[in-house]
């Protein structure tokens, strides 16, 4: 993205007094005594047993010792940035929400995440990913805590920790790592349908991300905006990233695992650390309440999502993200969220899954991380200083004055006082008709649980559709019990016949046409009535679902495109494609044999930070062979083969300089629309377009290449 800088905010400012430079200054204990020696223990000579006495080490150790809060249950791998939201469109007429409102630039935190994995897995796991983001709001915090897929995988809140026990490692052996391809989540989700959109998802490239600077994200839920007069709208929130949505290769994913797997978090950091700030546009979809039930799907179904086609998306405003955080653990560790954490102005629906989650994160927080007071730690703290009679608990940090600690009272004048004796607005929940009996149900209008997961996969390109048919045939490869296998199958079959088909004959099995009755005894306890003929949808296809890049419509901005030299390279080839690619914002990078210095054609050298052993073509987006006398030692150079066939098989556009074409001869490369030789024409815009279609997907029908 292009370098910029918003505007100061002194908002902004405030979150970072908090930050402790220990440039030039004098150790100090936790309570800032002066250390005299950090060496040595404090003993009974210098031979003898260390003294109990010894505050200084005592103090440094059991600090030490509770360096670790307990690891997140779920999301537990983080990535984090601060960043601005500038909102430039007028909603006025649907919410109060103060940083909402046109011309309103508030600060944040987002954290991404995967889902499934430990502190320690890899970045490229198949997984979702989470995109949570505190707004330090004049209102207090407000916390949209989403994910990269609109749908979930279940419709009850009750279900989530089965859900999350499923998916986690196995726990007689506590394997596989950070991975859905195994027996238990199998098992649970062909016992349930109403799993199959989600699954669809994380199935697709989805799951495997480029970067997180080119992951849709979304609210997931249905909210409810509220204006000034008290009319709510339903909403749908949605964040479009301007580097456009993007994804790996599943071989690609599995070997950037192993050769970094820390490559979002480097990539995020890296960006973020040069100025080119990440941006997404906020979108919401409004649904009047009197349209709450028009459509044929449920729009408090969590399963669901509200096609593009039926309510389109408003762009309202624009999230960037400028700074990279002081500390990980200060700031990216300690970040509690919470859906409960709500500003006038926006309110929850009735989703029995968002309903759930209110009451689970918060109680997460104070287990996590240690009591009640979690939002006092700095990266949780509101810029709106709170004011309560909530003196006590662990890891209190605020000190309040005053003899009053209850409500109502006389003596401190009835302060903090409530909002409404005077006049002034507050937090108010949306006043909506509630009436019904208790009971343990779920709606029939929750009760259709293949139409969108078709919708998703028909709207997907063939290539896409292939990807996704690729990724059951692995996963389900991977489960032990045939049983599992067939209730899957069944489930794809009410989907897609051909998916079921084409996943079967991977696995050798031939797709029951029907639900498992272990299946269908399950569904039936939600719906007694089941199956219930759904309701015609109003689209079969939705083109927002593909992350096909439509030609024309694809940047190359922040893409790092590598150069495969040996001495005696040229200066003039190098930069002739470089300008042309720095000027789309994209990065060369030289990879050659060793570190250091590399013989130029035209004479002297040019440094060498990346080398064939250190760096790999997963690491990259595209790759270039420059010329010069570099040729022959390119040819018996196999490091060259390898990075230059991976590339290839990978589905990346590749470029060779006149005079390198016969390099291909020795290689498995085959000119194709992704494949650019320098023979006269503007081939460096040749390039530069290839590179914007992002792979070149027809390469893996057209050569059976298997990315």
């Amino acid at each position: 993205m292009k370098k910029i800088q918003p505007a100061s905010n002194p908002k902004v400012e405030q979150l970072k007094t908090h930050v402790v430079d220990n440039a030039n200054q004098r150790l100090t204990t936790n309570d800032g005594s002066p250390i005299y020696d950090n060496n040595n223990t404090l003993k009974a000579g210098n031979r003898g047993p260390s003294l109990l006495q010894d505050h200084v080490y005592l103090d440094k150790l059991m600090h030490f010792d509770r360096e670790r809060i307990t690891e997140r249950v779920v999301h537990a791998r983080g990535s984090a940035a601060h960043g601005v939201l500038e909102i430039h469109e007028d909603i006025t007429a649907y919410t109060s929400a103060k940083f909402l409102q046109k011309g309103a630039v508030t600060p944040l935190f987002l954290r991404f995440s995967t889902v499934a994995g430990f502190r320690g897995s890899t970045d490229l796991a198949r997984d979702v990913r989470g995109f949570a983001i505190k707004f330090y709001t004049e209102d207090g915090n407000f916390d949209l805590v989403g994910n990269n897929i609109p749908v979930f995988f279940i419709q009850d809140a009750m279900n989530f920790p089965d859900l999350v026990h499923a998916v986690k490692p196995e726990p007689n052996n506590e394997m596989p790592q950070a991975a859905s391809a195994h027996d238990t989540f199998w098992d649970f989700i062909s016992l349930m349908p109403e799993a199959a959109h989600m699954v669809m998802w994380a199935m697709s490239d989805r799951a495997i991300p480029r970067s997180l600077r080119m992951m849709e994200g979304f609210g997931v839920h249905t909210f409810k905006l509220v204006n000034a007069e008290g009319k709510g709208t339903f909403v749908k929130f949605h964040w479009k990233p301007k580097l456009g949505v993007h994804s790996v290769a599943w071989n690609e994913a599995q070997k950037i695992s192993g050769f970094n797997s820390d490559f979002h978090r480097q990539d995020l950091w890296e960006a973020i650390e040069k100025g080119n700030f990440p941006q997404w546009d906020l979108g919401v979809q409004l649904i009047p309440e009197e349209d709450e039930l028009k459509y044929s799907f449920d729009i408090l179904d969590v399963t669901k999502i509200v096609p593009e086609e039926v309510v389109p998306v408003k762009i309202i405003g624009t999230m960037t993200l400028n700074r990279n955080p002081e500390n990980f653990f200060a700031e990216t560790e300690q970040s509690a969220f919470d859906p409960g954490r709500l500003v006038p102005g926006i309110d929850v629906s009735d989703d029995p899954l968002l309903q759930g989650r209110i009451f689970s994160y918060m109680d997460t927080q104070n287990y996590r991380l240690g009591g009640p007071n979690f939002h006092e730690l700095p990266i949780n703290r509101s810029v709106n200083q709170k004011h309560n009679n909530q003196l006590d608990g662990f890891a209190k940090s605020d000190i309040l004055k005053g003899e009053v600690s209850y409500f109502p009272n006389s003596k401190q004048a009835g302060c903090p006082y409530q909002a409404m004796l005077k006049g002034e607005t507050g937090f108010q929940s949306h006043k909506q008709p509630v009436d019904g009996k208790k009971v343990r149900e779920r709606s029939d209008s929750f009760a259709d649980h293949f139409t969108q997961a078709r919708l998703f996969f028909r709207s997907q390109s063939p290539e896409e559709q292939d990807h996704i048919i690729g990724a059951y045939s692995f996963e389900l490869s991977k489960v032990t019990d045939p049983k599992i296998r067939e209730r899957e199958l069944a489930i794809l079959y009410q989907i897609d016949e051909a998916l079921a088909s084409r996943v079967g004959e991977n696995l050798n099995i031939t797709p029951p046409k029907e639900l498992d009755p272990l299946t269908l005894q399950f569904v039936r306890q939600n719906h007694p009535n089941y199956p219930i003929k759904p309701k015609k949808p109003e689209v079969e296809k939705s083109a927002a679902l593909s992350m096909k890049v439509k030609e024309g419509k694809g940047t190359i901005e922040t893409r790092k495109v590598a150069f495969l030299v040996e001495n005696g390279v040229s200066k003039a080839s190098i930069d002739a494609l470089k300008s042309a690619l720095e000027k789309e914002g994209a990065e060369a990078v030289l990879i050659g044999p060793k570190v250091g210095p590399l013989k130029l054609k035209e004479g002297g050298t040019t440094d060498i930070a990346h080398t064939y052993f250190t760096d790999k073509s997963v690491l990259y987006d595209a790759v270039y062979t420059p010329a010069g006398d570099s040729v022959g030692a390119l040819k018996a150079n196999p490091d060259y083969y390898e990075f230059l066939n991976e590339a290839y098989t990978h589905c990346k556009a590749l470029a060779f300089a006149k005079g390198t074409e016969s390099l291909m001869e020795k290689s498995f490369v085959e000119k194709d629309a992704g494949v650019i030789l320098e023979e006269g024409g503007d081939w460096t815009q040749e390039f530069v377009n290839a590179m914007k279609m992002h792979r070149i997907w027809e390469r893996e029908k057209a050569r059976k290449v298997p990315s």
